[in-house]
This record gives C-alpha cells, structure tokens and sequence, in this order.
C-alpha cells in the first residue's frame, strides 16, 4: 500500500534521527518518523536486571531488537553462525536498542564532546599503514554550534572548567555537574597527587530539573533501563515529543524498512517497509534520512538495489559498509581494603584526558573514567588472573569486594581499516524476508591494541595510586569491534571515490538521500558518541532546511 506522499521520511528514532525530524518538522515540512520498535519505558521493563543488562542469559534483551532479525557472524576464521539478539557465539550481536529513542533510552547518557584533534587525526599523525585513518571534511568548529545546541535542547550536565584539553565553547553546560561519589572523590584526589587533571563527566542527564525533566535521584539501575523518573535525557523524551508537538510529524513504530526505493534518475522516492501486521507499505517522500545506526543505516543501503545503484544505494564505489568501527574499551580492576561503592548511581562521576592525544608514539589515545555501578550478576565474572570462578572462594570474594572495588574503563579510539565491514548475507534472511547483516572476522589493527595496552597501564597506575591493593587489566581482544559504538560505515568526506556522503550528510549521487547517525564518523574519537551523533543530526537537518527553503530537494 502506498501512503500519502510527505516532504521527509526518516528512518530511525534515535540519537540522530529523532533530532532531524523535529529540525525538519519545525521548519514546516511534513515528517514521516519510522521506528523498528516501540515506544518502551520504564512502566514496562522496570527493573529485570537479567532482561535490561545480561539479555546473554535469556537470549532476549527487554528493549529490542528480538529474535526475529538474526546476522550472520564469522566467529572464527572461516566459521560462519547465525546468531539472534542476546545469543554470543564468540562475537555478540552488537544491536542497537529497538524502540523510540533507540539506546539513548538506555545508554549511559555521557554527553562527549569529541576534541579538535580528533577531527584532523591524519593531519596530526600522519598516514598509518593497514589503516584507513583519516581526516573529517568539517572541522570541531563547524560542529561546535550544533554540540552547544545539543547540550541545551537535549540537556547536560557538566563542568570543563578543571579539564584543560577540553576543546573550545562558547557557552557553559546549562546544568552543573554531578557531584563525585565515594569512588570519584578517591581517584579524583589520586589523579591529582599523579599530576592528572580530574574533571565530573558532562551526563546527558539532569542534576537539577531541566525543561521537563526531573533531576536524577541517583539509582543504580540506570545504565540498560529506562528511567522512572524522567531524569535521563535522550530523543524520546525531547526531541521527538517536540517533533510531533508541531503536528507535522507522524510517529509510525514497529515500522521495518527493507528498502529506500531510488527511480531511474538516481532520486529516492520514500521507503518501503514492513508495518507491524507485516503488510508491504510505501512511504513516498521528497528526501529520506537514514539513522538506523552504522550497521542497520549500511544494511538497509546495500539492500537498496536499482538500475542505476546495482550494489545498493550510493554505492558505487564499493564503500557502503566499510570501515566499520568501535571503541576498543579496556576495563581496568583495582581491589581495596575499604568500601567504595556507596550505592548512588549512575556511579561513573570522574574522568581524565590527559591520555587521548600527544602520546609519544601513539595515534589518539583515549578518555579513562571510573564505571556505571555494576550489578551483583555482573560482577560475578569479575575475578583476579587465576582466582577460583566458582566454589566457596568464588563466593567469598564476591561477598568481600563487590563493594570494594572500583573499575575504570578507557574508550580507546580505533584505527579505522577498510576490510572491517558490514555486507549482507546472500542466503540468510529475516522474519520480514530482508537479508541480514554479515560480519566477517577481521582482526583490530595492531595500533590500536598498542593504545589500549598503554592506557590500560595508566588505569592500573590511577588505581594503585587511589589505594588499590591489587589492580588488574582484562585482555585486548585482537578481533576488531562493531557491538558497543558502531560508527564509520558510510563515512562523509568531498571525494566520492573515497566517501559515501558529503559533509552535510548527503549521499554522493542521490542528492536527496542523506545520513543523520555514527555511520558519517571519519574517526570516532576517544569518547562515547552519542553526544556527537546528536550534534551531526542538527547539522544535517539545519543543511536540509536550508536547502529546502532555498528551493532545493525537490
């Protein structure tokens, strides 16, 4: 069934995509929103630490995707699998959340701003050999108003003032910062004593109330759940409610898109999809926006096949889909003869930069900062190298720690490669006859676990430092990433023979085709993106209004 014609369709209720329809929306144009999921709270997953956090338990995870949308995984050299949501099978399924505000309804809610180098990484360092590290076509100025607009319409909490490599703004957070707990006050000091500078991580939630949001009343179930309160900030609960408030935008969920649909003069016509009764649906638009995250966004384009686009959409220099990145996160244990763990979540409070850029040697590095309060199931795989994992000692170790210990995590940059990609499968198909996505099994680039390997040892050095009686580090896995921040698959630059959209978003070829999510991302810095997802949403959707309101798109 075809539907009535409309100015935008976007693909995506996410970070990104929720933002471009309510740019758009606002602007007057007509806005069709499509959500794989629904839209979930806290009313309906509550606290069921098993589903919302070790969905690997029951093979299922409480905000989608479910079992219907399998990939298939190399999970050794020439092993193939088929693996569904919450299912490990020596690689996990690396899904988004599937439901309206994708994982910002149940990220971590760190509002990173990536820095200035982080832009210009080939410019920095130079070519790296075996790897595709190069420089964005914008610069963090041209992204720096939209930040600014993402940390006030969205909602940060934060403070730069003691962080000296933080990148320029020109206007403060618009909430103060959280205050460290137990475990930030101690590492905050230790930093210090190592010539370190200590800061309070930017949250995208609130500290006092914010617009119409409450302030965080610090429950350690936050991190993989909704928030009851309304306290943690993300597109469902700003940017879409806006969007849909100028009654311009139809919100359509459990909407599955299997194809954006390009005619013979290489224009998107709209989308086709699936609606929740799984009848064949058509939603013909002016411009489509893709924000279903770097592996969905280069699926659905590879499978967007036409005369002009026989390999997918905007496709035609074999680069939708590769240089699929992550963060290679490095966890680092340190064990301590006092408490710590005072119970106030979302428990990670304090950071360091001193370690993502002007190594000797190193390319990037990463930012480090203590955890989100881990749960008693999860911390039941946290052992020392060679204590007992089961037994009478498992259990005293478990009772002896759990509140005295502290983890750090480093989010180390990747160094992007061409061979890591995300393809389609040529036989496996989903519940709605899509083929799904297929990974292969590439390895990280060397650099990359250079880096780790260094700012694992300035965590293990940050721990000891705070009175850690035993620290330890968790192996660099040598298998390059795709299931924590996926990004990189249709990355932006002004060479089409070597990018898959312009820096606007664009797609090379389909000039009303654009991205709004991780996929743009040269580089994806040594931070949580989400923020920076955000900011790319407002640009692209303020370039689309322009464009439309100059007479273009059509």
């Amino acid at each position: 069934m075809t539907q009535k014609h409309v100015n935008a369709v976007v693909v995506g209720a996410g970070a990104g995509g929720g933002i471009v329809a309510k740019e758009l929306s606002e602007a007057g144009l007509t806005v069709v929103l499509l959500e794989r999921g629904e839209w979930l709270g806290f009313g309906k997953h509550d606290d069921d630490e098993f589903k919302n956090q070790q969905s690997t338990v029951l093979g299922e995870y409480g905000f989608g995707p479910d079992r219907r949308s399998p990939r298939v995984v190399e999970t050794a050299p020439g092993k193939w699998q088929t693996i569904r949501p919450g299912e490990v099978a020596g690689w996990v399924y690396g899904n988004n959340a599937a439901c309206v505000g994708s994982g910002t309804v149940v990220y971590g809610a760190m509002g990173w701003r990536f820095m200035e180098q982080d832009f210009q990484m080939r410019s920095t360092y130079g070519v790296l050999e075996g790897s595709t590290l190069d420089d964005w076509p914008i610069r963090y100025a041209d992204l720096e108003p939209f930040y600014e607009k993402a940390e006030w319409e969205i909602g940060v909490s934060g403070d730069m003032t003691d962080n000296p490599f933080s990148p320029p703004r020109r206007k403060p957070y618009p909430m103060p910062a959280f205050s460290y707990n137990t475990e930030g006050r101690a590492l905050a000091a230790a930093a210090k004593r190592l010539g370190w500078h200590p800061f309070p991580i930017p949250m995208l939630r609130n500290s006092v109330p914010y617009r119409n949001g409450n302030a965080c009343i610090g429950r350690r179930n936050c991190v993989g759940f909704a928030c009851p309160i309304n306290a943690k900030n993300g597109t469902q609960n700003t940017a879409i409610p806006a969007a849909l408030a100028t009654n311009n935008c139809e919100l359509r969920t459990n909407a599955i898109a299997a194809e954006i649909v390009v005619d013979d003069r290489g224009r998107a016509r709209g989308v086709r999809y699936f609606d929740v009764q799984d009848r064949e649906q058509f939603q013909p638009a002016d411009i489509v926006v893709v924000s279903g995250g770097a592996m969905e966004t280069a699926r659905l384009l590879l499978n967007s096949k036409s005369k002009l686009f026989p390999n997918g959409a905007g496709n035609r220099h074999d680069l939708v889909g590769r240089n699929l990145q992550d963060h290679a996160y490095t966890s680092t244990w340190g064990l301590f003869d006092e408490e710590v763990y005072d119970d106030v979540g979302s428990g990670a409070t304090v950071a360091v930069c001193d370690f993502n850029h002007g190594q000797p040697g190193l390319r990037g590095g990463a930012m480090i900062a203590n955890d989100f309060i881990r749960l008693p199931f999860g911390f039941a795989g946290v052992r020392p190298p060679g204590a007992p994992a089961w037994g009478k000692a498992h259990k005293d170790f478990q009772r002896k720690y759990f509140k005295r210990s502290i983890v750090l995590k480093a989010c180390v940059q990747e160094m992007p490669t061409f061979e890591h990609r995300v393809q389609v499968d040529p036989a496996v198909k989903d519940h709605w006859g899509i083929p799904v996505v297929r990974l292969g099994y590439d390895k990280r680039h060397p650099h990359t676990i250079e880096i780790a390997r260094f700012v694992a040892r300035k965590a293990e050095e940050w721990l000891k430092a705070a009175g850690a009686v035993q620290a330890w580090s968790s192996a660099i896995g040598e298998r390059a990433g795709g299931s924590v921040h996926q990004a990189g698959t249709c990355r932006m630059g002004n060479d089409p023979k070597s990018s898959v959209t312009n820096p606007h978003g664009q797609v090379h070829d389909i000039d009303n085709l654009f991205i709004a999510d991780g996929s743009l991302h040269v580089t994806n810095g040594g931070f949580n993106p989400a923020l920076t997802i955000m900011a790319l949403g407002f640009r692209v959707g303020d370039y689309i209004v322009r464009q439309w309101k100059g007479g273009g798109l059509r």
